[in-house]
């Protein structure tokens, strides 16, 4: 998974900035980012305080947790269905 070089503390300081009236191409030559991260960022933490996106991010995780336990246990009851379909 690719590691972004701001933190969401960062992030929602920009989208701020954003806010408070600054033009998005200036905002992104200044972060050394490009308008299109500016505007993913604006969609996916627009509206959001810094705690909401810790949250936000600690319930990603948890989520890519659980899913990766249901695949293994949907895995685990095919071969046991598999197993028990075989005659003796």
């Amino acid at each position: 998974m690719k590691r972004t070089k701001f933190t969401e503390e960062q992030i929602i300081g920009v989208l701020k900035e954003a806010e408070a009236g600054a033009k998005t191409a200036d905002l992104a030559r200044r972060h050394g980012v490009s308008e299109a991260t500016i505007y993913n960022w604006k969609s996916k933490y627009g509206g959001l305080e810094v705690s909401d996106a810790r949250r936000l991010k600690a319930l990603e995780g948890e989520n890519a947790k659980l899913k990766k336990m249901l695949a293994e246990q949907m895995l685990d009851n095919a071969a046991l269905k598999d197993l028990l379909s075989k005659k003796w």
